[in-house]
């Protein structure tokens, strides 16, 4: 019988590229245990379009 996963593939999307109308949005996608972080994940990582570190949050 095969164990259920708990580990699922999320998309994370920078914030200031998003509110500035932005012709580009930085995408990363990441895995997160469900069961362990049930609120949505926020990590700062590059946005290649701004070309610094922005907070990311994780995307629906």
């Amino acid at each position: 019988m095969a164990k259920k996963e708990n580990r699922v593939i999320i998309a994370l999307e920078c914030q200031s590229c998003r509110q500035s109308g932005s012709p580009g949005v930085s995408r990363y996608t990441t895995t997160k245990n469900k069961r362990n972080t049930t609120a949505r994940l926020e990590l700062k990582k590059y946005c290649r379009y701004e070309r610094r570190h922005t907070v990311h949050k994780e995307a629906k």
